[in-house]
């Protein structure tokens, strides 16, 4: 057995790390980014706005696959 062999502990180290104070401070300087004014409400109805704009106006054909990824669970049932 050579001298390295010797120096590896016999037995798996328990390792482990505590990330919540950094989670924290991150939670903190995104809230921090995203400014006083930021309304979570208000980008909930702008994305629903969005989808509705996206998903309006399909010819036959794209409403007929939209129905299928709908049935299939692949979009969210909308309305």
């Amino acid at each position: 057995m050579s001298t390295q062999d010797s120096a590896l502990p016999a037995e798996p180290v328990e390792f482990s790390v505590d990330l919540t104070g950094h989670e924290l401070t991150r939670r903190a300087h995104v809230m921090n980014a995203l400014g006083a004014e930021w309304d979570p409400v208000e980008v909930m109805r702008g994305e629903e706005e969005a989808y509705d704009m996206l998903y309006s106006g399909l010819d036959e054909d794209q409403q007929r696959l939209y129905d299928s990824l709908v049935a299939a669970g692949v979009l969210p049932r909308r309305g």
